[in-house]
């Protein structure tokens, strides 16, 4: 593991959607280079923009030095639905931050979606004490990629 990052963890306004959109952009196209995504970046950014950021509790990370959003995370109720980190900056414990806040936010439990071909972040969630429980075809996501539904409970 890398040195701790030395970021702070707050809520997102509408200043940071844009960055946060590139984000998320940079780190699925690193993290899933095979899974097709049915938005164009503009899309994706617009959404962020217009949907993510005011309706969906939004979290960033922000880098101490520089001020710029190194992560993300979203929660909608008990459903962690976006938990991703700019490629150069995984590794250093802001996941494990993320992960610590989300499950003080819903302290009943969780459960996520991630896609099968993801095996790092199974072993990510894994380790946060996650259990698969249900896989799909990918018949009902926009990439119609197979996907695995997973939940914690305290």
């Amino acid at each position: 593991m890398s040195r701790p990052a030395a970021v702070v963890l707050r809520r997102a306004g509408a200043a940071d959607a844009a960055d946060a959109a590139d984000v998320w952009l940079r780190s699925f196209d690193a993290a899933l280079p095979t899974v097709v995504r049915p938005r164009s970046d503009d899309e994706v950014r617009a959404y962020f923009r217009d949907v993510v950021v005011p309706s969906r509790e939004t979290w960033v990370a922000e880098a101490v030095d520089g001020g710029r959003v190194v992560g993300l995370m979203v929660l909608n109720g008990d459903l962690l639905s976006q938990l991703y980190l700019a490629p150069e900056w995984r590794g250093r414990g802001i996941g494990d931050r993320f992960v610590g806040l989300a499950k003080e936010r819903s302290p009943r439990g969780l459960s996520l979606w991630t896609f099968q071909v993801n095996e790092p972040a199974h072993r990510f969630y894994e380790r946060h004490g996650f259990v698969a429980v249900e896989r799909t075809d990918g018949r009902t996501n926009e990439e119609r990629e197979p996907d695995v539904r997973y939940v914690w409970q305290p």
